[in-house]
């Protein structure tokens, strides 16, 4: 046998370790996530900064909706998969209800309402501290006169001095009230076998999705109009909307329906500093926002076209690369763009841009829905490319032909011979190169053009590894 021929045996088993190594990571995997049948919805409503998050989190057994001792952190209506004793739900945060709020208030307290319409049973969450305020009655007037179940919890009962305080709260006319603690836990399991008993055992509105809709995040700076696109796709407002910057705080998802193809679409906090130079809820916020991103399939990241594109601009960008997600550049409000801005951004493209060139663009408008229809097909083309799995042995042909037309410049004296490559993953697609020399950065980044040009990789970024061969005793 050849020393070619041995390192070839060499490369399939390190080939197939990397492999491992991928499917381990959850890298590898090329078949989309699976959904379960569809969990009932509880929908968590109450007046500002009565705790509601905090009991939100206690019931999930985990942290994950922003939690801040001022009111009015949480904004949207924002769903978790919960779970209990075996059985699955749905917890809906939703911001502080109030009847007659003005502004961004009555903002959130639609969203807060369209919660309770579209829930199959709703919790309200009461100060036993505070007692019944005029603002608990109002909404308790309200729910009583709903078709949904009601549960009452009142909150914030972190010892025995307030257990008797509770009882007063029997005059909203809800039922019982479950004292609970949301920040030491007391109570919360029989609040959660409270719910269980309440919820029924499927949901009243359900939405059938086969397949398991694909993952889209949707990131970018603060004020881009992340919201006002997912509620223009959305055909409803799904999102809280305001000029002021930095109104979503927690990540809301949304099923939407786009090309006869059911999407999961996840509209997430603006991203003003950096994760380790922020602080209070927008540390928790920046914290989301890059979950989210790790969890998404793609990204959408908008820009402001209308403005001159920013260092922000430039690091959401490369957070999407950096976690190897597939990527759609979406320019928002087009429609205030004007033909002196258009030739400016031109040289911004080739500026700011020539890093992600791979990546497709598309010019819409969140306000006037102009080409939002694009957003689509710019979303299939990237996870197919991020998807692409090339096999091993046309890949070896095509590196052949390459290497004879432009073979690897010289090092050290010695040119370096490419031996064989090998595609150790998709999700995004990396490929791992063997080798008797190091190879070149500019070389590198030359069989990656080629690797996109000749196998249509757009929208995806690509992972190129080299590894050396070492010199074998005789």
């Amino acid at each position: 046998m050849s020393s070619t021929d041995e390192w070839f045996d060499d490369a399939e088993s390190v080939a197939a370790v990397a492999v491992d190594a991928a499917a381990d990571t959850g890298g590898g995997s090329d078949e989309a996530e699976e959904t379960g049948p569809a969990a009932p919805v509880l929908a968590v409503v109450g007046r500002p900064n009565v705790g509601k998050s905090t009991l939100v989190n206690r019931l999930l057994g985990r942290r994950e909706a922003v939690v801040q001792d001022v009111p009015g952190v949480t904004r949207d209506r924002v769903a978790y998969d919960a779970q209990w004793n075996g059985r699955r739900f749905t917890l809906v945060d939703t911001g502080g209800w109030e009847p007659d709020a003005k502004g961004l208030r009555a903002s959130v307290a639609a969203q807060a309402e369209l919660a309770m319409a579209t829930a199959d049973a709703v919790l309200l969450v009461v100060d036993a501290a505070a007692g019944a305020t005029a603002t608990d009655e109002a909404v308790a007037r309200v729910l009583r006169r709903s078709d949904r179940p009601v549960l009452l919890a009142a909150t914030k009962v972190d010892d025995e001095r307030l257990l008797a305080d509770t009882a007063a709260l029997w005059s909203l006319g809800l039922g019982e009230p479950h004292p609970v603690s949301g920040l030491h836990g007391r109570g919360s399991g029989d609040l959660l076998d409270a719910i269980l008993a309440t919820l029924p055992k499927t949901p009243r509105d359900s939405l059938s999705v086969t397949g398991g809709p694909r993952r889209v995040a949707l990131v970018g700076r603060p004020n881009v109009g992340k919201s006002s696109l997912l509620n223009r796709l959305t055909g409803q407002e799904r999102a809280v909307v305001d000029s002021v910057a930095g109104t979503t705080i927690d990540p809301v998802d949304s099923l939407v329906e786009l090309d006869g193809q059911i999407w999961r679409f996840v509209d997430t906090a603006g991203l003003r500093k950096r994760v380790r130079t922020a602080s209070g809820m927008e540390y928790y916020a920046s914290l989301r926002t890059r979950s989210a991103i790790e969890a998404a399939e793609v990204a959408v990241v908008l820009i402001d076209a209308s403005e001159p594109m920013t260092e922000q601009d430039q690091r959401v960008i490369g957070m999407v690369e950096d976690a190897g997600r597939a990527l759609v550049l979406a320019y928002n409000k087009w429609d205030l763009v004007d033909e002196d801005r258009r030739l400016a951004m031109r040289r911004e493209l080739d500026r700011d841009l020539a890093r992600v060139r791979w990546a497709q663009r598309v010019n819409v408008s969140a306000l006037t829905g102009r080409a939002v229809t694009k957003i689509a097909p710019a979303l299939r083309t990237a996870l197919e490319s991020w998807d692409r799995r090339i096999p091993t042995g046309p890949l070896n042909g095509w590196l052949s032909d390459v290497i004879a037309a432009t073979p690897p410049p010289v090092r050290g004296g010695k040119q370096p011979k490419v031996l064989f490559v090998t595609q150790a993953q998709a999700r995004p697609p990396t490929f791992v190169l063997f080798t008797t020399g190091f190879l070149e950065a500019s070389y590198r980044r030359f069989l990656e053009r080629r690797l996109r040009e000749d196998f249509d990789f757009t929208g995806t970024p690509i992972r190129i590894s080299v590894r050396v061969r070492e010199r074998r005793r005789k």
